[in-house]
């Protein structure tokens, strides 16, 4: 009898547990693979407008970083994310960012699995959050995103949580959407979810109470709009996220933008098909709203394979409560962990990352970051530089102004459509306009690309640069832009 009620203690102590586990096996995963986090070029544009806004306490309200759109109005709608990616690369150079990232996604998932392990058994919860950290491994990269993954999964728990009891979310939640409007602009998801988990919420409660539980939804969803307005821009950070999604077919010149590809199997591709079979094996059954809702995140992440992140994190949270009703829960109540083995694992966490951090050496991939070619390039004095997409952050990091770069909705749809039909040569006289209406100087492409080896053979436009990443050409006095033999 000892015996077993000392194991049962032990168990619950250990399932309470789960959720810090868990977050701290996947800071240590990410960690361990810190360098991947910084694969992506516009990591450098955000450290640099982070600092830019250190030094003139201010943010941005236009654009001072290309030549294309110079003074154009432009606001930043992640201008905390990239103060504090900023400020974490002055501590610890490029480990600071690595290490900010990754304690904010292990965070976002252990809040999850925390929601998930109050209302599911330990193994489904766990192959939901495998699924969730196959879903997020693509797009898991030090940016602003990264930095709000926790303050949506907390904002969307609070919402959900709020349905699962059929009543109203506490206003203490507001907090998080105001912190969340300043870190990036996927906050209007947030606000557009109160809508279809309010209307849940009050058609499922006894009808007595639904009048004013309309209420107190309908105050909950004004006061959190007004608190998505807590920024430094006020309302126009709505209006610039609305600008982004109005982008069309820009956005599928960009790889995150573009719609998930069933030709091939990826961790999306394999997680929808797997969950669909697993709905048809068990039997699986939702209220109309819930359904509404996870369908609503499955085509987010078929439009745009960015999106995936959000079905991984947010899906989980509408499913829980029916999921744990259909194959079962924890019976007994997890303990809690006390605060003096947090104040010791917290420690220990500290202590390992410094040594991590100082033993390891956590640089951008290379692809990224042509450093011999721009060196080559500034050493020309050129001002009007045409450049590859991708090479935009980095030359706003060495201080070339951009032709293009990765702040998407400041060029707009057209510029950016007529930049990759350019590059690509899809229209080869886009790159002969481009280069003469915006008077350009010289080239700055990838030395596969498509222009490049047109570029080789033009008339009037001299290589003088290449090596494996990045070749130069410089326009010569009376360029005809005839095609040599």
């Amino acid at each position: 009898m000892t015996m077993s009620i000392a194991h049962a203690t032990e168990t619950r102590r250990s399932d309470g547990l789960l959720p810090l586990w868990v977050g701290i096996a996947i800071y240590a995963l990410l960690l361990a693979v810190g360098s991947g986090l910084l694969n992506d070029p516009d990591t450098y544009w955000q450290i640099t407008l982070g600092q830019w806004m250190l030094d003139h306490h201010a943010v941005p309200r236009t654009d001072i970083y290309s030549f294309t759109m110079q003074g154009q109005s432009w606001i930043s709608t992640q201008w905390l994310a990239q103060v504090a990616y900023a400020l974490a690369y002055n501590v610890g150079g490029w480990a600071g960012p690595v290490v900010l990232a990754a304690a904010s996604a292990s965070l976002a998932i252990a809040l999850l699995a925390r929601f998930l392990h109050a209302r599911l058994a330990r193994t489904p919860t766990l192959v939901i959050l495998a699924a969730t950290l196959a879903l997020m491994a693509g797009h898991m990269l030090a940016r602003p995103h990264v930095l709000a993954m926790p303050v949506m999964v907390a904002w969307v728990a609070g919402l959900v949580d709020a349905m699962d009891r059929k009543s109203a979310p506490s206003f203490w939640l507001l907090p998080l959407m105001a912190l969340w409007a300043n870190l990036h602009g996927g906050f209007v998801l947030g606000l557009a979810l109160i809508g279809p988990i309010a209307l849940d919420a009050i058609w499922r409660a006894p009808k007595d109470q639904q009048a004013r539980m309309l209420l107190r939804w309908a105050l909950f969803g004004f006061a959190a709009l007004a608190a998505s307005c807590i920024t430094p821009y006020g309302w126009e950070a709505l209006l610039a996220s609305r600008r982004i999604l109005s982008l069309g077919a820009a956005l599928a010149v960009i790889g995150e933008w573009r719609p998930a590809n069933f030709g091939k199997a990826g961790p999306l591709e394999f997680s929808v098909l797997a969950a669909f079979a697993f709905v048809l094996w068990r039997g699986i059954t939702l209220p109309p709203m819930r359904i509404v809702l996870v369908l609503g995140f499955v085509y987010m992440a078929l439009g745009h394979i960015r999106n995936a992140e959000v079905l991984a994190l947010l899906a989980p949270l509408v499913l829980a409560k029916p999921l744990g009703e259909q194959l079962g829960r924890n019976e007994e109540a997890a303990s809690a962990p006390n605060r003096l083995m947090l104040a010791g694992i917290a420690l220990c966490l500290i202590a390992g990352t410094i040594v991590v951090a100082s033993i390891r050496q956590y640089t951008p991939s290379e692809r990224a970051a042509p450093i011999a070619a721009v060196d080559a390039l500034k050493k020309l004095n050129v001002s009007r530089v045409f450049n590859d997409y991708d090479f935009g952050g980095y030359l706003i990091w060495r201080g070339v102004p951009t032709f293009i770069d990765g702040r998407t909705e400041l060029f707009g749809e057209k510029l950016m459509v007529d930049h990759n039909d350019a590059s690509g040569l899809a229209k080869p006289d886009n790159l002969f306009r481009l280069l003469n209406d915006y008077k350009i100087d010289a080239t700055f492409m990838r030395t596969e690309s498509a222009a490049t080896k047109l570029l080789d053979r033009l008339d009037g436009w001299e290589k003088v640069y290449s090596d494996d990443l990045a070749t130069i050409h410089v326009r010569k006095d009376g360029a005809t832009g005839k095609v040599r033999e």
